[in-house]
């Protein structure tokens, strides 16, 4: 066991792996009170994975005995262990500093591999050298024939969404580009994480994903899909108290960082736009929580220097043009998967075609 701070102080490991050569992969999973399924999820990949791969679990300062049974049932796993909850991309990190492997491998500890789930997730890199991230074809754990997402789907507005929920397991059978990687499961590059500078730790929870898979767009790799990679992952759509804070802010922050400012300045109507269905949903899904999306506003705000350093870093890795970008990303939204019936139905008719009217209008714009 390993347990670091903060600042990261390294301390010696018992039961860390030696390796005379470097693993191929290194499977990185970030638990946080996830109890039993903890279990279910490391059991069914040391069933999958062979001594050319390494696992090592990151802990955020769970309460609930997780760890100690991950001791216990498995003490071929690396565990390290946060004495602070320091978010999900904020664990990631601390794994891959960790990590020895060629590829980076993170899992989401709710999930379950099926059988050859690595060999084809690796496989696309080895086929095409621009391709950075991978991600797997995720299906529900309790409905496996159904699927949880096939890769996500980026809006021109920043909202991202599941490729394909609740379609049939056979959808979206080839390989192919997809806008971001869902962060249940993907692969990546290991000196592609470290020229990127990791996930973006000030995300703390949600969209992580999505950034890391922007900023890799941003500096010319491909994020990928791979249909032959099946991972089972126990999904459900949660209304959390903080889930509009972290959700909006994040999803600003990603578009401030990423793009350059003339194109901030052209997506406004599509962005304003965007604040009147957030609105609805806070008002309609989410009203107890309804300071959470005043809070987002709040931070954009006070951080604005630090989003400034961070847009100029981000700007340095440019090697693809907005334009390129915004012309790959959706403009239409599927209410669905917040809303069901009559609702989302009206909702997908008025502001789909809208949407679509705004991508032209801005790319008609945006010539950079």
């Amino acid at each position: 066991m390993i347990n670091v701070n903060s600042a990261l102080t390294r301390s010696t490991a018992p039961n860390l792996l030696v390796w005379r050569v470097a693993p191929r992969a290194s499977v990185i999973i970030v638990n946080y009170n996830s109890g039993a399924k903890l279990s279910a999820c490391l059991a069914s990949i040391l069933e999958t994975v062979g001594p050319e791969s390494e696992v090592v679990v990151v802990d955020n300062a769970s309460g609930d005995g997780s760890t100690d049974a991950l001791e216990r049932e498995f003490p071929q796993v690396t565990l390290i262990r946060s004495r602070t909850n320091v978010g999900f991309g904020g664990g990631n990190n601390i794994g891959a500093s960790w990590a020895k492997g060629e590829y980076l491998v993170f899992l989401n500890p709710d999930t379950v591999v099926e059988a050859g789930w690595l060999e084809a997730m690796l496989a696309p890199f080895e086929n095409d050298p621009q391709i950075g991230l991978v991600t797997s074809k995720i299906v529900l754990t309790d409905q496996p024939d159904r699927i949880n997402t096939c890769g996500n789907a980026i809006h021109l507005t920043g909202l991202t969404l599941c490729r394909g929920l609740g379609l049939p397991r056979e959808t979206f059978d080839k390989s192919g580009a997809v806008n971001a990687v869902s962060g249940a499961a993907f692969a990546i590059r290991r000196e592609m994480f470290a020229a990127l500078g990791g996930f973006d730790e000030d995300f703390f929870l949600y969209m992580e994903d999505t950034d890391l898979s922007w900023r890799a767009r941003l500096a010319g790799w491909r994020n990928w899909y791979t249909p032959h990679s099946v991972i089972r992952h126990s999904y459900a759509l949660k209304i959390t108290p903080l889930k509009v804070f972290y959700q909006e802010r994040n999803r600003y922050l990603m578009l401030l960082k990423n793009l350059r400012w003339p194109t901030l300045l052209a997506l406004l109507p599509a962005l304003a736009l965007a604040e009147v269905i957030t609105w609805g949903f806070v008002l309609l899904a989410d009203r107890r929580n309804i300071k959470n999306k005043l809070l987002a506003y709040q931070w954009l705000i006070s951080n604005w220097r630090r989003i400034l350093r961070k847009h100029q870093a981000t700007q340095k890795l440019r090697k693809v043009s907005d334009r390129a970008i915004l012309r790959q990303v959706g403009c239409a939204i599927d209410f669905a998967q917040a809303a069901k019936g009559p609702v989302a139905l009206l909702a997908k008719l008025t502001f789909s075609p809208l949407f679509a009217l705004l991508k032209a209008a801005t790319l008609a714009l945006v010539w950079w």
